[in-house]
């Protein structure tokens, strides 16, 4: 890995931490706040791709891990690992991949704005929500002793705050493909 791309995913690291600063959304019925730091897993996929992106994502693993409260709520500690959410802890990892791997086959330079956008708001939906909600939902299912359709229905109440985040995500994906052009050599 080239500092140019170490620096990139510490960045990237940066910036989900930075998200886990904003208030969470609480709703009165689920126990469970809604947090923006897994638009930093999309954007870090969108923006870096599949290689860069984990890196961004396993450097706040990492930061979590050793006791640092960079999660939202300002959590850190191995405890994170441990709860019933810890899926989609350790689900971060696969969805920026994923996000990441869809985004450099999808998304090319030479396509129209609107078909960029399309492909990096197709990529987050499929990486950052599918991918991420499978590793949520099972691990849920299981340390919560939840049936998976339990455990998916009561997930479901986050869904559309989701398809707002794979939304920004692909704006800033497309923005940064034009602002920027040599970053999205991201291979």
């Amino acid at each position: 890995m080239s500092t140019r791309d170490l620096v990139l995913s510490a960045l990237f690291a940066a910036i989900i931490v930075a998200l886990g600063i904003l208030p969470p959304i609480t709703l009165g019925f689920i126990p469970v706040p809604i947090t923006a730091q897994s638009l930093g897993v999309m954007m870090a996929g969108v923006v870096l791709g599949a290689r860069r992106g984990a890196m961004a994502v396993l450097i706040v693993q990492v930061l979590v891990a050793i006791g640092l409260p960079v999660l939202s709520g300002g959590r850190g500690g191995l405890a994170a690992f441990a709860g019933p959410t810890a899926g989609f802890l350790i689900g971060w990892l696969f969805a920026a991949f994923v996000t990441g791997y869809l985004s450099e086959r999808l998304v090319r330079a030479e396509q129209s704005g609107l078909v960029q956008t399309v492909g990096f708001f197709l990529a987050s939906m499929i990486g950052g929500i599918v991918v991420l909600y499978a590793c949520g939902i099972a691990y849920l299912a299981v340390a919560a002793g939840l049936g998976l359709r339990q455990a998916f229905l009561g997930s479901m109440a986050f869904i559309p705050g989701d398809v707002i985040k794979a939304f920004v995500a692909a704006l800033v994906g497309r923005a940064v493909m034009a602002g920027y052009p040599l970053l999205p050599a991201r291979a």
